[in-house]
């Protein structure tokens, strides 16, 4: 979690990556580094554990504490739409706008409120490799790891997913990757989760957050935000096509989908040019030109 001057060098990092047009680049600083090999090792000790009794342990304690912050970190948070209570009963994934730490708390809240009481989170594996309580909470809150070894992210990871899915539970994907700060803006999405729906035959729930500034200031240079998030719809794989081409058409759906709902929330068309308000909260210069 990026606290006081750590987040103006992450605006600078968003705003160099808009002007790249690079809309996955990683943009938080001080997060672990690790080789190929040691994430390989994370992602194996992760699949040789996650089915042990103790394991499970640290997971049920983590989701109890999980479930307290979502409660009080969303006690202003708006829901617009719903989940068909049909789905709900299912397995399926859920795509949303990455901008926080917090964020997947959102989603977490009104899984539960709806009686969907297991929220799997696919992270990043150098989440993973995080300490103290923080590193707690990144393992063993129903984290899938997403591997950058090809052998597992085929094998390991798919598995995992299709057990997930097989056992009714939600997924939270983030296609956008990378989590960028209080970025108002959804970004193109990666064809990662969508493959997956179509690999495995699930529908994905496609949501928006807006973020909304508070006019009670966190410190000198944020606002408090609150969230209202927006359930769009849910897309379903074409059974008669092909992985590929299922992947590509509900990739291209849902950013329509968000795309359209961040037009609507803030009354302006999405362009990727950068600009203060893009950071919800922020008291930037309002003056500055767009990259």
């Amino acid at each position: 979690m990026i606290i006081g001057a750590d987040r103006e060098k992450v605006i600078e990092n968003i705003r160099e990556a808009l002007k790249n047009s690079d809309f996955y680049a990683k943009a938080e600083i001080g997060d672990p580094v690790l080789t190929n090999e040691e994430s390989v090792a994370l992602v194996e000790k992760y699949l040789a554990s996650k089915n042990k009794t103790g394991f499970k342990l640290k997971s049920f304690c983590a989701k109890v504490i999980a479930d307290l912050a979502a409660s009080i970190i969303n006690k202003d948070t708006e829901f617009v739409g719903s989940i068909d209570e049909e789905v709900l009963k299912n397995g399926f994934i859920v795509t949303s706008n990455h901008f926080g730490p917090l964020e997947n708390t959102i989603i977490r809240y009104y899984l539960k409120k709806h009686g969907k009481v297991k929220l799997n989170i696919v992270s990043q594996v150098t989440n993973f490799a995080m300490k103290g309580f923080i590193g707690f909470l990144m393992n063993y809150t129903s984290t899938v790891p997403l591997p950058t070894d090809p052998r597992l992210l085929a094998h390991g990871f798919t598995d995992t997913l299709r057990e997930c899915i097989d056992k009714k539970q939600a997924v939270l994907i983030y296609p956008e990757q990378e989590m960028w700060f209080n970025y108002r803006k959804p970004r193109p999405p990666k064809k990662g989760a969508y493959h997956f729906a179509a690999k495995i035959g699930c529908p994905v729930v496609s949501c928006f957050v807006e973020i909304i500034d508070k006019d009670e200031k966190e410190n000198e240079s944020f606002y408090k935000t609150k969230y209202r998030m927006h359930i769009l719809d849910v897309l379903y794989p074409d059974t008669d096509s092909s992985v590929k081409k299922n992947s590509e058409a509900l990739c291209a759906k849902d950013y329509e989908l968000k795309k359209a709902m961040y037009e609507k929330c803030y009354n302006k068309p999405l362009t990727y040019d950068f600009s203060a308000d893009d950071i919800a909260g922020w008291i930037g210069k309002t003056d500055e030109e767009p990259c």
